[in-house]
């Protein structure tokens, strides 16, 4: 039997609508791909990047330290010519230790030790780490503040 002018409409309309909702399934997938690819180039991008950063560290750490010892060594020599008598000599002799201290620190950790040291710091003393966050913020941003 012929189909009639009405079920030929609306078999068309069916095809039609089923079309457009694979076109739109089509559309959805391919979008949520290249969302999802996209997402992936940025994560790696970002590791990358922290990569770098990383070894460019690890790669100042010797000579920072180097730089550290040679002012703890100065401050130790120089510490008993200070004005202020024995008192002002201990307290150089005390910050020359605690730069060599440092110095030992900066090279035997890298990077990453440096950071989970950080946040065990963070973890165990939260309300001394964000005075000292505040106040390296408020000392950054008097430095980086514009005068003009």
């Amino acid at each position: 039997m012929p189909q009639t002018y009405t079920e030929d409409r609306e078999s068309t309309f069916q095809n039609t609508q089923q079309d457009t909702q694979q076109d739109a399934q089509d559309t959805a997938t391919n979008l949520k791909n290249k969302v999802s690819d996209t997402a992936s180039k940025a994560k790696d991008k970002v590791e990358e990047v922290g990569r770098n950063m990383q070894s460019k560290v690890d790669e100042n750490r010797a000579p920072v330290a180097d730089k550290l010892q040679n002012a703890a060594s100065a401050l130790h020599e120089k510490a008993s010519g200070l004005p202020g008598g024995e008192a002002v000599a201990d307290l150089a002799h005390s910050a020359a230790n605690r730069m060599q201290s440092t110095a030992e620190y900066v090279r035997e950790h890298d990077v990453q030790d440096m950071m989970a040291d950080v946040e065990t710091f963070v973890r165990k003393h939260p309300g001394q780490s964000l005075l000292a966050a505040a106040g390296v913020g408020f000392l950054l941003g008097r430095t980086l503040r514009s005068d003009n």
